[in-house]
C-alpha cells in the first residue's frame, strides 16, 4: 500500500474514532476500531483493558526497541461547543470533532507509519506501537499499565500535537495539598492564631519562592497556588485552610526532590497526590532529534503533560496538530496536517531505522 493510500485510510479511521465516544476509562469502542485496523492489515496485536499494542513483523531479539505511542481517549466536550463534537466532518480543510487534534491526528498518523514499516526487514530498531487509554485522566489503566508487558524501551516517540516540531523536553507535574492550621474560635473573640490570616504569608511564600536550577529547554520550575478552601460559617474562625499547589517540574529536578524541598521549607504542611509524573527529555545529540532538525523541524520544551511522564527512557514528543487547540470548543485538525504528519514521521524514521 502506498503512503497516499495509508494516509487516506488513516483519515477515515480518525473520522470513525471521532464519531465514537471515548472519554477516559470509556474507550472500549475506539479500542475495537483500532483492533479492526490491525486485523485488516494482518498485524498480530495484544490488548489489555483498552490499550492495544503490536510489534513489527521482523522483531529481532537484541535490537533496541523504539516505542510509538499516542492515546485514543478524550476529555468531555466543554459547553462552548457550537458544533456536534461527535460529527466528524471536513469544512474548509479542517476535520472537526472531539479528539481530532488531541490526539486523534497523532494516533492515526503513527498507526499509518507503523503499518508502513511493519513488514520491512533489517531495521536498526524493533518497533512497538501502543494505542493507549486513560491519558487525559492519568488513569491506572493507561500506558503505565502496559509497560510491564513490554521489553525494555530505548527511545520513544509520543504523539501529541506539536505542529510536527520536536518537543525535546516536557515538564513533569506534582499536585500538592497544602494545609495551614490555626485555632478555631468565635469570630467575636480575639484570635492571634487565625488560620486564614496565617495563610497570607503562606501564599506570599509560594508566590516568591524560586527553585535554583533553571533548564535551558524548559526554564524554571513553576509553582502556582490554584485552589483555596476554608470556613463554612460567617461567625466561626476555621481550624484550617486547605490549598492546592500545582508544580510544573523541569528536567533539572526529580519530583521527589521538589517534594523534599517543600517539605523542608514551605511554611505549611504539604502532601503530594502523586510523584510518578516526572519530567522527560531526549538529548539534542540523539539520532531522532538530529534527523528531525535535518528535516527542518524546530526544537522546544513543552509545558504540557503527556504519557511521556510514565516513561523512563529518552522520549520525543512529536505530532500533527496544534496544542493550543486541545480541549477547545469545536476542536479540529487540518487534513493537510495529518498528511504532513505521516510524511514526516516516515521520513524521520527512515533516517534512523
Amino acid at each position: 500500500m502506498t503512503i497516499q493510500q495509508l494516509t487516506q485510510e488513516a483519515i477515515d479511521l480518525l473520522k470513525s474514532l471521532i464519531r465514537t465516544q471515548s472519554f477516559s476509562s470509556e474507550e472500549e469502542q475506539t479500542a475495537a476500531l483500532i483492533e479492526k485496523w490491525f486485523q485488516r492489515y494482518n498485524i498480530p496485536f495484544k490488548r489489555e483493558n483498552n490499550n492495544i499494542w503490536a510489534f513489527n513483523q521482523d522483531y529481532t531479539e537484541g535490537k533496541p526497541l523504539l516505542l510509538l505511542n499516542s492515546h485514543h481517549d478524550t476529555v468531555k466536550p466543554n459547553t462552548a461547543y457550537t458544533k456536534d463534537p461527535f460529527d466528524a466532518h471536513i469544512e474548509d480543510g479542517k476535520l472537526y470533532g472531539l479528539g481530532s487534534n488531541d490526539a486523534g491526528g497523532c494516533l492515526v498518523s503513527l498507526i499509518a507509519t507503523f503499518t508502513y514499516f511493519y513488514q520491512q526487514k533489517n531495521l536498526n530498531y524493533n518497533i512497538v506501537i501502543v494505542a493507549s487509554a486513560e491519558e487525559e485522566s492519568s488513569g491506572p489503566k493507561g500506558l503505565n499499565s502496559v509497560l510491564k508487558s513490554l521489553p525494555e524501551i530505548e527511545v520513544a516517540i509520543v504523539g501529541e500535537p506539536t505542529l510536527m516540531n520536536l518537543a525535546i523536553a516536557e515538564k513533569g507535574l506534582v499536585v500538592f495539598d497544602g494545609l495551614v492550621k490555626g485555632t478555631p474560635s468565635h469570630a467575636a473573640h480575639p484570635n492571634d492564631d487565625n488560620a486564614i490570616y496565617k495563610t497570607i504569608n503562606v501564599l506570599q511564600w509560594f508566590k516568591d519562592y524560586k527553585f535554583e536550577r533553571i533548564s535551558e529547554v524548559l526554564g524554571p520550575v513553576k509553582m502556582t497556588v490554584t485552589q483555596i478552601e476554608a470556613g463554612n460559617q460567617h461567625n466561626v474562625v476555621p481550624a484550617e485552610v486547605k490549598l492546592v499547589i500545582d508544580v510544573r517540574v523541569n528536567d533539572k529536578y526529580s519530583n521527589e526532590e521538589v517534594y523534599n524541598t517543600l517539605k523542608e521549607l514551605a511554611p505549611c504542611q504539604v502532601t503530594p497526590r502523586s510523584l510518578r509524573l516526572n519530567s522527560s527529555a531526549i538529548p539534542k545529540e540523539h539520532a531522532l532529534v538530529k534527523a528531525g532538525i535535518e528535516l527542518g523541524r524546530e526544537t522546544y520544551g513543552s509545558p504540557t503533560l503527556s504519557d511521556q511522564a510514565t516513561l523512563s527512557c529518552a522520549s520525543l514528543k512529536l505530532g500533527p496538530g496544534d496544542s493550543t487547540r486541545s480541549h477547545s470548543a469545536n476542536e479540529f485538525i487540518y487534513v493537510n496536517e495529518i498528511e504532513e504528519g505521516i510524511d514526516l514521521y516516515i521520513k524521520l524514521l527512515e533516517k534512523v531505522l
